[in-house]
């Protein structure tokens, strides 16, 4: 099985697992939740900033919010066949 399929399995099943089951499932990553502040992170940043300055000067035409969420959802539609 992909990282991605087991993404997709685990984000559908915390969506509706009881409360119970959340909790632990909290529990076991919570720690590198609380680590990971992205807001720190200098490559990431860097990167954000590579992208918005490319959007910017045009360099790269960005793609409106409903066409995107149209590919998408084509997408996942196509995946679960």
């Amino acid at each position: 099985m992909t990282t991605a399929l087991i993404r997709q399995r685990l984000y559908e099943y915390i969506r509706v697992a009881d409360e119970k089951k959340v909790k632990a499932i909290f529990t076991m990553v919570e720690d590198e939740l609380e680590d990971h502040d992205w807001t720190k992170d200098k490559a990431f940043l860097a990167e954000l900033d590579r992208r918005s300055a490319d959007l910017k000067s045009g360099k790269v035409k960005g793609i409106p919010w409903e066409d995107a969420k149209k590919q998408i959802l084509a997408s996942h539609k196509t995946k679960k066949k």
